[in-house]
């Protein structure tokens, strides 16, 4: 079962660099941007869910 464990946490840091490049690439402010990066480190699976539903995209290429 610990298999399982890895791949959820896994799971967790593919999407957590997503957002953080996401993050990056959008049109936020410095300080819109350092927020949502702090939160993301420092509660990645509640702020993925919540950067997903309300935080910042990336621009469109």
């Amino acid at each position: 079962m610990s298999g399982l464990g890895g791949l959820g946490g896994l799971i967790v840091l593919v999407l957590d660099i997503w957002a953080l490049i996401s993050i990056f690439n959008s049109n936020a402010t410095t300080g819109q941007k350092a927020l949502w990066i702090i939160l993301v480190l420092v509660l990645p699976v509640i702020g993925f869910i919540i950067w997903f539903f309300a935080g910042p995209r990336g621009q469109s290429v």
